[in-house]
């Protein structure tokens, strides 16, 4: 893969390295060059409706065709193949049983210990119809709720998929979060039953999950729960309540190993998934089973040029969207096998991820830029856990989820993990949009690290200034999409108002969708790179940045392992940079604090310009991250108010790091 220079500026820093598609993988891809692409895009602009009924209509089995694309008589609670029907869970397991795939290996587990475990599309197809005649035996039908609090196994993507062979809606909440979290979605969604483990592994540690669902349902307003139904997996001590509590393994002996699936409407919510908003009410996120799968399994064909002797590894967690999209439906839907991994990056050392890449000879690996940064980090402290320690060359394929990857760690991923062999899709995309929205591609995109390129065939993205006006490229603005998709979400679930006017806001023109980012187009090349949210943009001075921008520039910075950047008020300047910052070596104190922190403030104002210092560094072991490793950026913005936290730190993997962060430098 050859690099090249291009002029790539990106909201101020200047980025100049470009790398085209291997030939040898352009020639294989399934868009095969940036002709191909374009050809794709213009297919979709000339008939737009077309475009995505072919797709549908190849890319999914539908028990009853579908007349109708698209309807936008009520913008903007569009419907998309109203009139047809359809099984989510069919169209991952029942026709891989009739294509070649049904002796295939459908997971591969991975376990927090190592022991790994595989599973056939014949066995899975197997587990899932068991457990889904034992969710029927518990009255459990089309259109009720399940909240499934699972830890990360083969049981969690058999209890997704049982729910949805018989029309149940389900509501994945990640294992981290809190009871009271568990309790206001319970309420929210109605939920009749939750499926859950009696403890999950995690880093060698066994965790509660059961004892935190009985606390949840012990609370206020958890009368629709009729039924917990628990996973043994470590066999660890549980409070058991009679005719309530039920252990899955008996639940499901003796059931039918043959379910037919129930055939729904393509608009049936497939599922709930609950996303921070910016008020303190989680927002259920609903989406379609019909459109969300046709762009589940698109873009496993698409962005990750899925082929049939693939081993994809996707390292999320099944409660959050990348692991519904890209664990339990894309991979299945296209007869893909994966890896599912129950462990930590770090744990029995930070050399698990490069191990279980050697082991299980993953051909795709899709991470998240807080872990790329944190086994940098971890490389740079141990060089026996150093990706160039272990056989990767089975690897033809990266990609980056989750947040903008800042340039240096791109750089680092592709020599070190892809051996400067393979192309890293760097994926934007939403709880809300279902699937990837703006991505570079494996066979035709030239890549340049920080971007995500360009949009995917169909996906009509768009900046525009706060009044809904295009912006010229070069100049930032607010990341849209002026055109419906069949992956995009429905509604907030019981709250349409909130869906309007989040999503769909009057200021523009109630036709757009409101990513909620900021970004910025290439004046050449017209590639996108996303600046941060648009509550992420500091107006210091008068002058707008992106948070994204100066943390690129910190981690630019060799001592820098990772920052996060927040604006505080500041009477002067209106608003002033706040920085975060891990280094690769121990956090300092004292004066050597603040000649580090000096040396970081000449460095951001070389790379971005003297307005772009900031204000006050503070230093830290590590950033308060969720145990799936997002950065919580509204405690940070709490900490450099000076304020109190009230908010719920329970599904932080370090509350002690905050104690640290309140010193300032």
């Amino acid at each position: 893969m050859a690099e090249t220079e291009t002029s790539q500026q990106q909201n101020g820093l200047q980025e100049n390295r470009v790398f085209p598609p291997p030939a040898d993988f352009a020639a294989q891809a399934a868009i095969s060059g940036m002709d191909a692409y374009n050809k794709l895009c213009a297919e979709a602009e000339k008939d737009y409706e077309g475009f995505w009924g072919r797709l549908a209509r190849e890319t999914l089995d539908w028990h009853k065709p579908f007349t109708k694309v698209l309807d936008e008589s009520n913008a903007p609670f569009y419907t998309w193949f109203e009139d047809g029907e359809l099984n989510a869970s069919y169209n991952c397991l029942d026709r891989n049983l009739t294509n070649g795939n049904a002796d295939k290996v459908a997971i591969i587990f991975e376990a927090d210990d190592g022991k790994a475990t595989t599973v056939t599309y014949r066995q899975l197809h197997e587990r899932v119809c068991k457990f889904a005649n034992a969710l029927k035996s518990r009255g459990i039908k089309k259109g009720d709720r399940v909240v499934i609090y699972m830890p990360m196994s083969v049981e969690g993507v058999t209890a997704m998929q049982a729910c949805a062979r018989i029309g149940a809606t389900h509501s994945v909440v990640f294992g981290g979060f809190s009871a009271k979290s568990l309790q206001e979605r319970i309420i929210d969604a109605g939920a009749v039953a939750v499926i859950t483990a009696d403890e999950q592994m995690r880093g060698g540690k066994a965790l509660p999950l059961k004892a935190i669902v009985d606390e949840a349902c012990a609370m206020e307003g958890c009368d629709s729960v009729r039924d917990v139904i628990i996973y043994k997996r470590t066999g660890g001590n549980i409070n058991f309540q009679q005719g309530r509590d039920i252990w899955m393994h008996e639940l499901v002996d003796g059931q039918s190993a043959e379910c037919e699936p129930e055939w729904v409407g393509a608009e049936h919510p497939l599922f709930i998934l609950y996303t921070s908003g910016s008020t303190g009410t989680p927002k259920g996120v609903q989406h379609a089973t019909g459109g969300y799968l046709l762009w589940a399994a698109q873009t496993m064909k698409w962005t990750f040029d899925i082929k049939p002797n693939d081993v994809f590894w996707c390292t999320a967690d099944i409660g959050w969207v990348t692991g519904h999209t890209y664990i339990t439906y894309g991979p299945l839907a296209v007869g893909a096998t994966q890896i599912v991994f129950e462990g930590i990056p770090t744990f029995p050392n930070a050399g698990r991820f490069w191990e279980t890449i050697a082991k299980h000879k993953a051909t795709i690996f899709y991470t998240a830029p807080t872990a790329i940064r944190s086994l940098i980090k971890a490389s740079n402290a141990d060089e026996n856990v150093h990706p160039k320690k272990f056989d990767l060359s089975s690897l033809r394929l990266l990609g980056s989820v989750g947040e903008p990857i800042n340039p240096e760690a791109w750089m680092w991923y592709y020599r070190n993990v892809g051996n400067e062999q393979c192309p890293i899709v760097d994926t934007f995309w939403q709880t809300e949009t279902g699937g990837h929205m703006i991505t570079p591609l494996p066979g035709a995109t030239p890549e340049v690290p920080g971007s995500c390129t360009l949009p995917l065939p169909g996906i009509m993205a768009a900046i525009v200034d706060e009044a809904g006006h295009d912006v010229p490229n070069g100049q930032g603005g607010i990341l849209v999409v002026k055109r419906p998709w069949p992956s995009m979400l429905r509604t907030i679930w019981g709250n349409p108002q909130r869906f309007k006017a989040g999503y769909f806001p009057e200021e523009l023109g109630g036709k757009y969708y409101l990513a909620g980012d900021g970004a910025i187009r290439n004046k050449d090349t017209g590639y996108f790179t996303i600046t941060g949210r648009i509550d992420d943009v500091l107006n210091v001075s008068g002058h707008r940045m992106g948070t994204m921008e100066i943390e690129s520039a910190l981690v630019a910075h060799e001592l820098v392992a990772e920052a996060a950047v927040v604006g505080k008020p500041d009477d002067t300047t209106g608003e002033a940079i706040c920085a975060f910052v891990v280094l690769k070596r121990a956090r300092p104190s004292g004066d050597e604090a603040k000649q580090i922190a000096q040396q970081l403030r000449n460095w951001v104002a070389h790379e971005i310009g003297p307005i772009a210092k900031p204000k006050e560094i503070r230093f830290g072991d590590n950033l308060p991250k969720t145990r799936s490793g997002k950065i919580m950026r509204r405690l940070l913005r709490v900490l450099a108010k000076g304020e109190t936290i009230t908010q719920d730190v329970s599904t932080l993997e370090n509350p002690a790091i905050l104690e640290q962060l309140k010193e300032s430098t």
